[in-house]
């Protein structure tokens, strides 16, 4: 059996396992909110690692370690970013979040909730949400399928549209039928994946290279700048590495996972399983940037792409079938992040446009047959606009992150904090968010001196108050909402 073989096997039974859970899933799911939220019935540990695998996607495995590998420790600042915001979100958005959806008529998706909790009577702020992760994320889930393609044609040397298919093909499937419960599973088991390579990876990789301090040795051979979180640093580079960070506070795609989590006492135990995997796996990323330079320079070869580091050592220290699962690590954290990315857009398609402008009163049973449909409709757009490797949808993801945290972070932190929120507020603030995202982040001169998340969160949560005070007026059942959520957080924190 060739080495391509053996790596083919282990991709196929990763890719059977996702289906299997797919299957599982659907038999658990009867109603809307199961399909959609997976009836608020998750554990810590799904919750953390569903989370953790949704946000890293193929960045984790590949686009840090060949960062690391190119620039040094210096690329390191965006893993402290990411690590500060992930742990401040599930501090103080996961507990409030949880209890304000439920106790605001138990809104299922984010943008029903905003709706829900400004009583906006012309349900503007719901659609206006609910189009923006709409379009977006339509987009971003066809530059993960892009990716999915790549990875097919590089490991195997299939064609593109074949692994495009493969792709598109298992990720529908588990998610048309399992809906959010076999996303959140197969994120675990996606989770679990890539953590465990990514600890593997370096810590064999260490044997090879002669131990520690063999390796740091070989490094300072390279440049000793390699090892250094400042030596090259400058200080706006550093505010836009850390400034990742903010982004969390709006991307749909994770904080919906602090909506199911089972009750607000598991988000405590949630948040430490979440950041611990979340800090392992980013060391285990930075280490295998760091091994493979030491590795490459010891044996006096070439790496032709930084970001196949990963790859190239899991080839190098492991059996093929092992090195096949380190490769089905690299296809996890695209999947998982391609199948939440559906599930949210399904939600903001069926729960906040469909229900509010076309059907009311449809049974449960409608109302799930109907996120089906959407988890489809959107996979077909999205696979049409990946079927061309087109570069404008890759740089569209580039704002995306940045994008939604400023369009979104703002408003759901005032949300839940704030009680003089107003719709024209939040609505004047993701529109401020967005549009400075968009503009900032196409100038290629602004873009590189300050990352266009900084300028677009604090405009849009100045605008988001100034416009607020301005419409504010008294509403008892806000106030009563916004107590009640209070008022339950302390009792679960006793």
């Amino acid at each position: 059996m060739s080495d391509n073989s053996f790596q083919l096997v282990a991709i196929v039974l990763y890719m059977l396992a996702m289906l299997a859970i797919g299957w599982y899933s659907f038999r658990r799911t009867s109603n809307l909110t199961d399909y959609m939220l997976g009836g608020r019935s998750l554990g810590p540990a799904v919750t953390a690692l569903s989370a953790g695998a949704a946000d890293m996607s193929g960045w984790l495995l590949m686009g840090l370690p060949g960062a690391i590998y190119l620039s040094g420790l210096v690329e390191g600042w965006i893993a402290i970013g990411l690590t500060i915001g992930a742990y401040t979100n599930w501090r103080i958005v996961a507990p409030r979040l949880r209890v304000y959806t439920q106790v605001s008529e138990n809104a299922i998706t984010i943008p029903s909730f905003l709706d829900s909790r400004l009583k906006d009577s012309t349900g503007f702020v719901r659609m206006v949400t609910g189009l923006i992760i709409l379009v977006f994320f339509t987009f971003y889930i066809s530059s993960g399928m892009v990716s999915g393609g790549v990875f097919f044609e590089s490991s195997f040397g299939y064609s593109y549209h074949t692994g495009l298919f493969i792709v598109a093909g298992v990720v529908v499937a588990y998610t048309l039928f399992g809906g959010f419960l076999a996303v959140s599973y197969t994120d675990f088991i996606q989770g679990l994946t890539m953590f465990v390579a990514l600890i593997a990876v370096p810590a064999v990789g260490l044997y090879y290279t002669g131990g520690f301090s063999e390796t740091v040795a070989t490094i300072k051979e390279v440049d000793p700048s390699l090892l250094s979180f400042v030596a090259t640093a400058t200080a706006t580079g550093v505010i836009s590495s850390l400034a990742w960070g903010l982004g969390y506070f709006g991307q749909p795609h994770i904080i919906v996972r602090f909506m199911a989590i089972s009750s607000v006492k598991e988000t405590k135990q949630a948040r430490r399983i979440g950041i611990g995997w979340m800090f392992l796996s980013l060391f285990g990323a930075l280490a295998t940037a760091l091994v493979g330079i030491a590795y490459f320079k010891q044996n006096n070869l070439t790496l032709d792409d930084p970001e196949t580091v990963f790859i190239a050592l899991g080839q190098v220290f492991f059996h093929p079938f092992i090195a096949g699962v380190m490769l089905a690590a690299i296809l996890a954290a695209i999947m998982s992040t391609i199948s939440s990315q559906l599930i949210v857009t399904s939600s903001a398609l069926v729960e906040d446009i469909y229900k509010k402008l076309f059907n009311k009163t449809a049974s449960d049973k409608h109302y799930v047959f109907m996120g089906r449909m959407a988890v489809l409709i959107v996979s077909i757009v999205a696979f049409y606009l990946s079927w061309e490797k087109n570069a404008t949808i890759l740089k569209l993801v580039s704002f995306a992150w940045a994008g939604f945290g400023a369009a979104f972070g703002p408003t759901i932190l005032l949300a839940l904090y704030w009680r003089k929120l107003t719709s024209w507020g939040a609505l004047s603030g993701m529109v401020i968010g967005a549009v400075v995202v968009f503009i900032w982040g196409s100038n290629e001169a602004l873009s590189a001196m300050l990352y266009e998340i900084v300028p677009g969160f604090v405009l849009a949560f100045i605008v988001t108050i100034v416009v607020s005070l301005l419409t504010y007026k008294k509403n008892n059942a806000i106030d009563e909402e916004f107590d009640e959520t209070v008022r339950i957080l302390k009792e679960e924190s006793r």
